[in-house]
């Protein structure tokens, strides 16, 4: 197994432990998981491209791995009342959408590559995430971690349409050749 590999793993690992943590209310040490899961993204991707440690497991399980620990941590900001359901489901919507897409494109014996916009997504959504988990919970007198909150979800949305119009758009041909 190579060393990119088992970052992923370490990364799917690192899931539980963050959600754990961020439900027993200790958002310091959910913060600091969930920034070290999100740099494993970074740094596996790096080592598999630039010591050739490129393998079909890690172009599977990487992306998922990302998508699980996004949306596990948006799953706690709705049921924290910190995120409308709405956006999560706006989310999911993409990511699915998506995969289908790279579905059908493999069928015709195609790879679509991430796009330069998936990967801002990809890093201002974690960035939200981190923010919101560093303000913690909210408190009745002050509205400054609401407004954080708001903003976060809303830098997510736009930043998960915008790349999900582009990589439809980009691709569209991928839906010429299907029956």
């Amino acid at each position: 197994m190579t060393t990119a590999n088992k970052l992923t793993i370490f990364r799917v690992v690192l899931i539980p432990v963050f959600l754990v943590l961020a439900y027993a209310g200790r958002m310091g040490w959910a913060l600091a998981v969930f920034v070290i899961a999100s740099l494993t993204d970074m740094l596996d991707g790096y080592i598999a491209r630039h010591y050739n440690q490129i393998t079909d497991f890690g172009k599977f399980m990487d992306p998922l791995a990302d998508k699980v620990l996004v949306m596990a941590a948006m799953c706690y900001f709705v049921e924290a009342g910190r995120m409308p359901g709405w956006a999560l489901a706006i989310v999911l919507l993409r990511e699915f959408a998506v995969s289908g897409m790279r579905l059908v494109a493999v069928e015709q014996g195609r790879v679509i590559a991430a796009a330069r916009s998936g990967k801002v997504k990809t890093a201002a959504t974690m960035v939200c995430l981190c923010l919101m988990l560093l303000i913690g919970p909210p408190e009745p007198w002050d509205s400054a971690p609401d407004f954080i909150a708001q903003f976060s979800a809303a830098v997510i949305l736009v930043t998960t349409v915008w790349s999900g119009i582009e990589y439809f758009w980009k691709n569209r041909d991928v839906f010429r050749h299907v029956d």
